[in-house]
């Protein structure tokens, strides 16, 4: 089992330095960052690559933003085989929905019970 944990914490940890770096030596905003990891979630998914390292690293690699562009990819990929054009639509957010869903709710929760700071 620990085998497993040190490979989540390094795969993980390597998105997140190249996130970082995204940040510091390219000067990138947080928005490119993030579509930056997200397309390339996506791309890895659509070459087949992105399985493996979730297989292969666990939470490292289904925790970081890269994973949003795999679920992405992966649910468009799926419903287009079975649905054509129109699944590719419908697929990805199928897939993400759920978790879409619960941030939405949970961050007005949020907003309903604390009280922001301004």
């Amino acid at each position: 089992m620990l085998p497993m944990f040190f490979w989540a914490f390094v795969v993980g940890g390597l998105i997140c330095v190249i996130g970082q770096l995204m940040f510091d030596v390219a000067n990138l905003t947080p928005g490119h960052t993030m579509s930056i990891l997200v397309v390339a979630g996506a791309v890895l998914d659509g070459f087949g690559l992105y399985e493996p390292l979730v297989d292969f690293a666990g939470a490292g690699a289904t925790v970081p933003i890269t994973s949003f562009g795999n679920s992405l990819a992966h649910g468009a990929l799926m419903e287009a085989e079975q649905h054509g054009l129109v699944g590719v639509l419908t697929g990805m957010f199928e897939v993400t929905s759920s978790g879409i869903s619960a941030a939405i709710v949970f961050g007005f929760i949020g907003a309903l019970l604390f009280k922001p700071k301004g």
